[in-house]
């Protein structure tokens, strides 16, 4: 038992830390440009903070529209990897936005 806590505790840590390091690629590759600095939405492209719970956006068809871009989207596959396409996915999932697309860095 406390072997299956353990592992629920350290997926959840991997999930906390690969939605941080999206909320920093989303901030800083681009997404925040069109989508707003808080998923809100611009003139150029639809809010994303809530599509979490828009069954129509399952985590494949996030990765596809952010790989393969699609209507007024530019695609951006060849400018991430799948790793950090999958930590935008799980930055885009999570219930709470991490701080860190917020605010940017301090130089």
């Amino acid at each position: 038992m406390a072997a299956l806590l353990f592992a629920d505790g350290a997926l959840a840590a991997g999930s906390k830390a690969d939605a941080a390091s999206g909320a920093v690629l989303y901030r800083d590759r681009g997404c925040a440009r069109c989508h707003g600095a808080r998923g809100e939405g611009t003139l150029k492209a639809p809010a994303l903070v809530n599509i979490r719970k828009n069954k129509m956006w399952a985590p494949e068809k996030i990765k596809q529209q952010i790989q393969n871009g699609g209507q007024k989207m530019p695609p951006f596959g060849d400018s991430l990897s799948d790793a950090e396409v999958a930590q935008i996915v799980t930055f885009l999932r999570s219930k709470h936005w991490p701080a860190a697309v917020q605010a940017a860095p301090s130089n």
